[in-house]
């Protein structure tokens, strides 16, 4: 499965503008708030891993944050490894987690969600993938343009925090549901054991006194 993000940057010879300045800002702005909603929520079956990949360039900055909402003891195996294969770094048995590398080549970067630990359960993983776009000669960047990309990412953090409220909610609710239907069956489960105790001491009883007679 594949999920790619890229925002092309082009560079001319000529200095820009600061109306030009101002206008790449605020695409880069409205480029990110579309890159910020790119979000996922997938079944990783019991026994399977799920993996995906990003095209990064050098120096580009890729973080993914993932929460487990459902589904066993809600833990997940999650590593990240470079275009050659070399483990970037890996978390085992997380119910949450977050992983930021730079990119220190070209190349295709694959991420994985594994439930290989689990035989029965499957689980529910919610995950968001965010970065940066290295940009050279960041000197001559419009103070506006450095604002709007510190404002951007301030609210990618924001948006990442919503969506983990959301998924430990989800989680809370699916528990406390969960609780009730154990409630609800115990107390039917006594319910009859109750019914059944006093059928046998009324039949018993009975039984006793028509034997007292017969005698």
């Amino acid at each position: 499965m594949h999920c790619h993000f890229r925002i092309e940057v082009l560079q001319t010879s000529m200095p820009p503008s600061f109306l030009q300045r101002l206008i790449a800002g605020w695409l880069a702005l409205l480029l990110v708030f579309q890159y910020a909603a790119y979000g996922h929520m997938i079944d990783v079956p019991a026994g399977k891993k799920e993996c995906f990949f990003e095209d990064l360039h050098k120096q580009d900055k890729m973080t993914v944050t993932y929460q487990v909402g459902g589904g066993g003891h809600l833990d997940i195996d999650f590593w990240l490894a470079d275009p050659e294969g070399r483990l970037l770094g890996k978390q085992v048995k997380q119910s949450t987690g977050t992983l930021s590398i730079t990119a220190e080549k070209n190349g295709r970067f694959e991420y994985c969600f594994s439930n290989q630990m689990s035989a029965i359960a499957d689980k529910i993983v919610s995950f968001n993938v965010h970065g940066i776009i290295y940009v050279g000669e960041d000197d001559v960047v419009a103070p506006i343009e450095r604002e709007i990309r510190l404002l951007a990412h301030g609210l990618a953090a924001v948006k990442d925090e919503q969506e983990y409220i959301v998924v430990r909610e989800k989680t809370h609710r699916n528990t406390a549901e969960s609780t009730n239907d154990r409630v609800k069956w115990w107390s039917v489960l006594q319910a009859v054991v109750l019914f059944a105790v006093v059928g046998w001491q009324v039949y018993y009883l009975k039984s006793f006194f028509e034997v007292k007679r017969v005698i």
